[in-house]
């Protein structure tokens, strides 16, 4: 492959060519060192990882691979890729039972693909010295690194968001690069739409919606939309939808309806327009530019570098480059974009544009170095990345395990289960989902939510909030207090009413 004029001038050192495959897997090591170090020391304590670990937990440990429900019929919160790789990995190495580690290995299997994926990404437009800085980016972007570690969805989706883009531009190089080449590249458009599909899978419809109006848009840009769409083969948006709908399409004829509801209704449009809550606009602000320093604060001038900085000469080497960093750059935008229009805001959302902000970062940091020197520029950046991801490593584990402190219900659902036999009826009153999930997964049974109104309890085991309890305990007549705890936020008691209820009078 020819070298562009990005390629030009002496390479400091820690860049040099002829150590690239050393190099490669070195940054690809020290991913897995970044995710999986202490990855199980913390346990299941925040509500957002153990919501999806009740689900894991319903796969692994009791066979429910398709649509899980639990407590009194909660269907799924996500969908369920990121939840299958977990189970497949569970079998393949013999595991029945969810642990910490298992349960957030697929997050951090998948932050190691996708930082080998980046790199390969850069390396055909960029070089050598940009694959290693792009990957050196992701490991010192510690939004990237943190949620790599936990056991959620979004780390799932940012990969397979990253593989559709990717792909695409692949297979787009490809047929613009060699004529006639519609049939060798076409492994990639089903790539591409396979991954659309996957990402689909992995928090719903988003997750195709974002590559695709990226894509769309940088073809309108480039006056080639119309062009593009007659090559793509027929067969490649089918791929993508029965991938995507699938699973949506089994939950329809299966009749759960409920799940339907929740995964369509309350986790995307109503996210989307506020019936979860809001956020202003600007919401995003600190995040995106404070989020991961250094490189989160490099990030828009590389954005901002891609639509206005000087050109240097448009060289078909050259306008390649600029092609493939347009595209990434379109998606930033449009994925920043689309979460600010959001009622809902997380500053997880930004996840899946890290991988694009690496490259854009590694392709503005070499432009620097051409006018500044390269020794000093790239080299500075790549000694300051490698500093940061050492802190990353021991930094986030502290971090974790200092919030686990105040969300943790490992040894109140211990004493729970040694007071409550499995065949007893257990309830819960006062919680809400992602509040009770800790202790729930713990439990590994089943605990209803029942009304606050305790008078109306029906007799068995209910566990409450101690602010419940304290608020309405005196009032509250049969009921035995048989533990407080004094972990978590919520402090739960366990109560036991062992009063009949008797049905009214007609």
């Amino acid at each position: 492959m020819g070298m562009s004029g990005l390629e030009r001038g002496p390479l400091p050192r820690l860049l040099n060519p002829k150590r690239h495959w050393l190099a490669f897997g070195a940054i690809i090591a020290g991913t897995l060192l970044l995710t999986l170090y202490k990855l199980g020391s913390c346990g299941i304590c925040k509500g957002n990882e153990a919501v999806e670990a009740i689900f894991i937990q319903q796969m692994v440990e009791h066979g429910k691979v398709f649509f899980p429900a639990v407590n009194g019929g909660s269907p799924m919160y996500k969908p369920p890729m990121f939840h299958w790789t977990a189970t497949a990995l569970d079998r393949l190495f013999g595991l029945n039972k969810v642990t910490p580690f298992n349960f957030r290995l697929p997050a951090a299997l998948y932050t190691t693909a996708g930082v080998a994926l980046t790199m390969a990404f850069a390396y055909g437009i960029l070089s050598i010295d940009g694959a290693i800085l792009s990957g050196l980016t992701l490991l010192a972007a510690h939004q990237y690194i943190r949620l790599g570690r936990m056991g959620r969805v979004d780390m799932t989706l940012t990969f397979f968001e990253t593989l559709a883009l990717f792909a695409f531009w692949w297979w787009f190089d490809r047929t613009e690069r060699v004529e006639g080449s519609n049939r060798s590249s076409g492994a990639m458009i089903y790539l591409a739409a396979a991954a659309a599909g996957l990402a689909v899978l992995s928090k719903g419809p988003v997750g195709a919606l974002l590559p695709g109006l990226s894509i769309a848009i940088f073809l309108i840009a480039e006056g080639r939309l119309r062009e593009v769409m007659r090559r793509i083969p027929a067969a490649a948006v089918p791929v993508a939808l029965l991938i995507g709908a699938g699973w949506y399409i089994a939950g329809y004829l299966v009749a759960k309806h409920a799940l339907l509801n929740r995964q369509l209704g309350s986790e995307n449009f109503g996210r989307f327009f506020g019936t979860l809550g809001s956020s202003p606009p600007w919401f995003y602000l600190g995040p995106l530019l404070f989020s991961s320093l250094p490189p989160s604060l490099l990030v828009p001038a590389g954005v901002f570098a891609v639509f206005f900085a000087r050109r240097e000469s448009e060289t078909h080497g050259a306008g390649r480059v600029r092609g493939a960093i347009k595209l990434l750059a379109i998606f930033w935008l449009v994925t920043l974009a689309f979460y600010s229009l959001a009622a809902y805001k997380s500053r997880w959302y930004l996840l899946p544009m890290w991988p694009a902000a690496a490259v854009i970062l590694a392709w503005w940091i070499k432009q620097m170095g051409l006018r500044y020197g390269r020794r000093a520029i790239e080299g500075g950046f790549a000694v300051g990345c490698a500093a940061v991801a050492v802190f990353n490593l021991f930094f986030i584990p502290h971090q974790e395990a200092r919030e686990c402190v105040h969300y943790g219900y490992r040894t109140a659902a211990a004493e729970i289960r040694r007071l409550v036999g499995p065949s007893q009826p257990l309830y819960a009153a006062g919680f809400v989902d992602e509040d009770f999930a800790p202790l729930l997964f713990y439990l590994d049974r089943d605990a209803p939510f029942i009304s606050v109104n305790l008078a109306a309890a029906p007799p068995g085991y209910i566990i409450v909030p101690a602010e419940l309890w304290n608020a309405h305990g005196d009032d509250a007549k049969d009921f035995e207090v048989l533990m407080r705890s004094s972990e978590g936020r919520r402090k739960p008691v366990l109560l036991r009413h062992s009063v009949e209820r008797t049905s009214p009078s007609p």
